[in-house]
Order: C-alpha cells, then sequence, then structure tokens
C-alpha cells in the first residue's frame, strides 16, 4: 500500500507537465500502472481472475 501523501501528491496539478504520474486507483501503486484500466498490474489481475473486469478473459491456446 502506497503512502496517503503519496497518494495526495499525485492527486494535485503539478507545477509542470511532465512532473505528473499515474498511481492506481485502488491501491496507489505508481510501478506496472496499465493506462487503459487505470490500475496497476496487481489489481488488474486480481479482478480479471474474479471476473469483474468486463472483455476480459484469461489466455488459453
Amino acid at each position: 500500500m502506497a503512502k496517503t501523501a503519496l497518494i495526495m501528491k499525485s492527486q494535485r496539478v503539478p507545477k509542470f507537465g511532465t512532473r505528473a504520474y499515474h498511481r492506481c486507483k485502488l491501491c496507489g501503486r505508481a510501478r506496472g500502472y496499465i493506462r487503459k484500466f487505470e490500475m496497476c498490474r496487481l489489481c488488474f489481475r486480481e479482478l480479471a481472475l474474479k471476473g469483474e473486469v468486463p472483455g476480459i478473459v484469461k489466455a488459453s491456446w
């Protein structure tokens, strides 16, 4: 779990646009972020396996 201070810091508008960065909406993780779903890879995998992310199915071949 990310520090609350870092989550709040990422939500405010930065002085320069290039300083902005993404964080997971659920846990606040900054790394492994998937832009399309606005969450980190760990939360994405957990929700996808539960079937809570629409249109995502586990690959099998």
